[in-house]
């Protein structure tokens, strides 16, 4: 089953919203607020690769208040 870790910059100020709307994302296990050069990390675990991308791109990357994204997949 394919895992991914996003890195996830929010827009000053819209962390909690972004945080909540996160969690409700379908495939999305954990997602947590973060000190550091990124807000928040976001585990998304799904059936195959082509829904995990679809989960991120076009489920995360989309919320308002996201200003950018690092995507690691989970090999082992």
């Amino acid at each position: 089953m394919p895992l991914s870790y996003v890195l996830v910059n929010v827009e000053l100020g819209s962390e909690e919203k972004v945080l909540k709307e996160v969690r409700n994302v379908p495939h999305v296990k954990e997602c947590h607020r973060i000190y550091g050069t990124y807000d928040m990390i976001v585990k998304v675990e799904a059936d195959s690769m082509d829904e995990l991308k679809e989960v991120i791109t076009w489920k995360i990357r989309r919320l308002p208040g996201v200003r950018s994204t690092l995507t690691t997949i989970v090999i082992e």
